[in-house]
């Protein structure tokens, strides 16, 4: 069976979020949610995650899964908000361990805390296997960007998460903690190995100027017109050229923010004895 994919973009985080079903009135999965961010305000609103809502409501749709590809540093995660909205499993990389021991110790989180994944309802595993009503998924480890970084793989269609973009912005940046740009060289071509026609969907994209956002490519155009890791590009050339390109970014604009709240499966920490919540800004730590 062929999955039923519907695309939503956030043109304030530049994210496409995707749900994913085998047929209307069945079941299916969410991928990598949006939870609004005002970081002026330091305000949440739940407007992007209404998008999905009302279409999977709208379509009788049974939730099974909410699936993160990675720990995001670019947006807020809505999955902890949609879980209690449709019901389901929110399911990340069983390598979010790492993310969160790291990231434990740059925010100082509270003792409680544990990273050991307890915050998510299932770690996969490379080449697990999963249903999504009669759809068949399979998680892909893509390490790289992150320690964390999966793809799902739903029959012919696979959700990539950073790993890539559209051929004419290239791959994702390796410089965060954990990243290497080695690792994800191996696992772009893991990608890229499967069959030419299989369909990608991205995470984000990043438009040059000129062009609409789109979100949507084939291993075949990968292969053959990938600005950073087209067929020919040896590993120690595109490690030289990921290197360099990464010195010269600035962090994500939402990276403190997002990162507190995704390694919590999307929950914002614990309100303190004054029943505000607080997010931590770490001076001169990243």
């Amino acid at each position: 069976m062929k999955p039923q994919i519907q695309a939503f973009f956030d043109d304030a985080t530049w994210t496409v979020s995707y749900v994913v079903f085998d047929q209307p009135g069945g079941h299916c999965a969410l991928v990598d949610s949006v939870l609004d961010y005002d970081p002026k305000s330091g305000r949440t609103s739940t407007r992007s995650a209404e998008r999905l809502v009302e279409f999977v409501q709208g379509r009788n749709l049974t939730v099974q899964w909410i699936l993160e590809t990675h720990a995001h540093a670019d947006h807020l995660s809505a999955a902890h908000y949609l879980r209690k909205k449709l019901g389901g499993k929110i399911a990340i990389g069983a390598a979010i361990t790492e993310v969160q021991d790291v990231f434990k110790g740059v925010f100082h989180l509270e003792p409680e805390f544990r990273p050991d994944g307890s915050q998510f309802d299932q770690l996969l595993h490379d080449d697990e296997v999963f249903q999504i009503g009669a759809l068949t998924a399979k998680a892909l480890a893509v390490p790289g960007h992150t320690p964390a970084c999966m793809a799902y793989q739903v029959e012919d269609a696979v959700f990539v998460g950073d790993t890539l973009f559209m051929p004419d912005v290239g791959t994702a940046r390796c410089d965060f903690p954990g990243g290497n740009a080695h690792t994800l060289y191996q696992s772009v071509r893991k990608l890229l190995s499967l069959p030419a026609q299989t369909r990608l969907f991205m995470c984000h994209d990043y438009p040059p100027s000129g062009r609409d956002a789109t979100w949507q490519s084939t291993v075949a155009d990968q292969r053959a017109h990938n600005i950073h890791v087209h067929e020919g590009v040896t590993e120690n050339a595109f490690v030289e050229l990921r290197t360099r390109r990464d010195a010269t970014l600035e962090m994500p604009v939402l990276i403190l923010p997002s990162v507190q709240i995704n390694i919590r499966a999307g929950e914002l920490p614990p309100a303190e004895a004054n029943g505000v919540t607080y997010l931590k800004i770490p001076v001169n730590a990243l």
